[in-house]
């Protein structure tokens, strides 16, 4: 059995972090969309409410689940018994970053592999970080996230 593991903070999950796990679930056995809780950057969702975008997110798909995790990715992997590491693309300059990543947990882990995988080129200019500063501003996001983070953003940024 082959397990993947897309790892990454999904604040907001966006389309493009959509199209990348609907993509891979249909390549592996079992696709582990992990969340991560901690890192230097404030969050805009709560852990808890990150957990339940994503997972709502991807109902439907069948061989996806959703964990939430802290420290190294390479922890992770082996808790959870992953062969595979799945890292989206959106342009060269994630490659640049991406590839540091790879070659980092591949020098700390020799049996974890790294899979990159380019998002589809209408998405590649979504950021979650850009998604939040847009909606923060007020302006439309609807495009680039899935439904119901559209109707959480909104309420966020209104009530703010």
């Amino acid at each position: 059995m082959i397990v993947a593991a897309y790892l990454g903070s999904f604040d907001p999950m966006t389309l493009g972090h959509l199209d990348v796990i609907t993509r891979v679930s249909k390549i592996f056995d079992l696709l582990i969309v992990g969340i991560s809780k901690q890192g230097s950057k404030i969050h805009c969702f709560s852990e808890g409410e990150r957990f339940f975008q994503v997972q709502t997110s991807c109902k439907g798909l069948a061989k996806v689940k959703v964990e939430v995790f802290s420290g190294l990715a390479i922890d992770f992997a082996r808790q959870h018994k992953v062969n595979v590491l799945v890292r989206g693309l959106r342009t060269e300059a994630d490659y640049v970053y991406e590839m540091q990543m790879a070659m980092m947990n591949r020098t700390l882990d020799a049996q974890l592999e790294t899979v990159f995988v380019p998002t589809k080129q209408s998405l590649s200019h979504v950021s979650s970080s850009l998604v939040r500063e847009v909606a923060a501003l007020g302006g439309d996001v609807t495009k680039l996230v899935p439904a119901m983070i559209n109707d959480e953003l909104k309420k966020k940024f209104v009530m703010s």
